[in-house]
C-alpha cells in the first residue's frame, strides 16, 4: 500500500495551530508583509508544538535547533490580519523530525513550510537520538 500524500494546503490535515496578529512593521515598502516574516511565523509554529500546557516537551538536558527551512510563498498577504500557522509531524528520524506547516489567511493558504530539526545534547552540542518519551510526544502531531 502506497504511503499517503501529504498536501501542506488543506488545512484539515493540521493537528497543531498558533494564530498571530499581523503588525504594520511585518509589511515592505509594496504593502505586503515581507517573506523574512515567514521565517517567524514558521518558528512560532514549531515551537508552540512544543508546549504542552506552558510545559516545554523537549527532555531536560536536550534541545532542539533547526537544520533546514523550506518556505513556498503562494499568496500575497496584507496588514491588518492574522495569519493561522498549522503544524504538523511529517516524520521522525534518529536524532531529527520533519515539520510540515500551513499558512493561512481565512481560507487562503499564503504559504507552506517544511522544517528539519535536530535534536541536540546541550552538554556535548551534537546530535543526540529522539527518546522514546520525546518520540512518543511528537507522534501526536502526525497528520489527521
Amino acid at each position: 500500500m502506497g504511503e499517503k500524500k501529504i498536501v501542506l494546503t488543506d488545512r484539515t490535515i493540521f493537528p497543531h495551530w498558533q494564530t498571530e496578529n499581523l503588525r504594520f512593521g511585518d509589511t515592505d515598502q509594496l504593502g505586503h508583509v515581507n517573506n523574512a516574516v515567514y521565517a517567524t511565523f514558521s518558528e512560532s509554529g514549531r515551537v508552540n508544538l512544543l508546549l504542552e500546557n506552558g510545559k516545554i516537551m523537549v527532555p531536560s538536558g536536550l534541545d532542539t535547533v533547526i537544520a533546514r527551512l523550506e518556505l513556498d510563498f503562494r499568496v500575497e498577504l496584507h496588514w491588518p490580519g492574522k495569519v493561522e500557522i498549522g503544524t504538523t509531524v511529517l516524520g521522525l528520524g534518529r536524532s531529527s523530525y520533519r515539520l510540515g506547516q500551513g499558512m493561512f489567511s481565512g481560507d487562503k493558504c499564503v504559504a507552506t513550510a517544511v522544517n528539519v530539526i535536530v535534536l541536540i545534547d546541550l552538554a556535548t552540542r551534537r546530535s543526540t537520538p529522539l527518546p522514546d518519551s520525546f518520540r512518543a510526544y511528537l507522534s501526536k502531531f502526525a497528520p489527521r
